[in-house]
């Protein structure tokens, strides 16, 4: 969990438009296992711990369902503490009838699934680090099969429970327009490339796999979405300290990115429109 904490810069909490407020609310505590931290009447913050946000449901008074082929979330990734927990979660996704993809990456294993709106999911655990295959600056990962049944044994008879409160917001890929660009503005905001896939890059800071996965699997200059359409509203980058995101607000500006304050935060957008919210620790 190292890599989720200063120095680095790591992702938090994401935001998502979705099409009906109590269907997901309802998906994301029953399935996923997260508890509501806050409700109001159009808006449910989610929490696995009681206390740090990690997903934000909103439901506006124009909202379309999630149109497809385009820019936007792929998947935002729940990093689970042990290696135990994902047996748990196996277990009760199964007890569920829940429909599940699964891999092993090398530096983790993962589950897939998606949400009633057609956001995607992954719920993971790293392995040890110090097990990692780096070469030349970059991190060896594939898409193996997962050995579900070892996984499962891990946990021996503990039963799922709902997010453990370690779970932490691991990382948030995307759909983008174009690599190079994409590249070059999250260089811009502080990440380097930690490993190639066919048609996407991993970025991070602190040598984590990834933070962020970026890919132009919806095509190469694949439109945005339109601003009513269900999905990623915006997803958080945490900065160490306020110097470290001044200098990278600098930097996207010098690129002609349009960054905004708020009260107590910034946002501004990729070069796909991927919404983002820039924050101090």
């Amino acid at each position: 969990m190292k890599f989720h904490q200063p120095p680095h810069i790591y992702t938090g909490e994401v935001v998502l438009k979705v099409t009906d407020l109590d269907k997901l609310t309802n998906f994301y505590t029953e399935i996923i296992g997260f508890r509501v931290l806050k409700k109001e009447d159009n808006r449910v913050v989610l929490t696995a711990d009681g206390q740090q946000p990690l997903l934000v449901l909103e439901q506006p008074e124009q909202i379309l369902t999630k149109e497809p082929r385009r820019t936007g979330l792929y998947h935002f990734a729940l990093l689970l503490p042990t290696r135990a927990d994902l047996g748990k979660a196996i277990k009760h996704f199964s007890k569920n009838d829940v429909r599940l993809g699964a891999s092993d990456h090398l530096v983790s294993e993962a589950l897939y699934l998606s949400d009633p709106d057609g956001n995607g999911i992954e719920i993971y655990r790293d392995r040890d680090p110090e097990s990692w295959k780096w070469q030349n600056d970059f991190v060896a990962m594939s898409t193996d099969p997962l050995d579900a049944r070892a996984i499962v044994e891990a946990s021996g008879n503990e039963e799922w429970n709902g997010l453990p409160e370690g779970t932490l917001m691991g990382h948030v890929h995307l759909h983008v327009a174009s690599l190079p660009e994409t590249q070059a503005f999250y260089e811009a905001l502080g990440f380097r490339v930690a490993t190639h896939y066919p048609q996407a890059l991993f970025m991070s800071t602190g040598n984590y796999h990834h933070h962020l996965g970026l890919n132009t699997w919806n095509g190469a200059g694949a439109p945005r979405p339109s601003q009513d359409s269900a999905g990623l509203k915006a997803y958080t980058l945490v900065y160490p300290d306020e110097v470290t995101l001044q200098a990278a607000i600098g930097k996207v500006e010098a690129l002609g990115a349009t960054v905004e304050s708020r009260a107590g935060f910034f946002t501004t957008e990729d070069p796909a429109g991927n919404g983002i919210i820039l924050r101090i620790h």
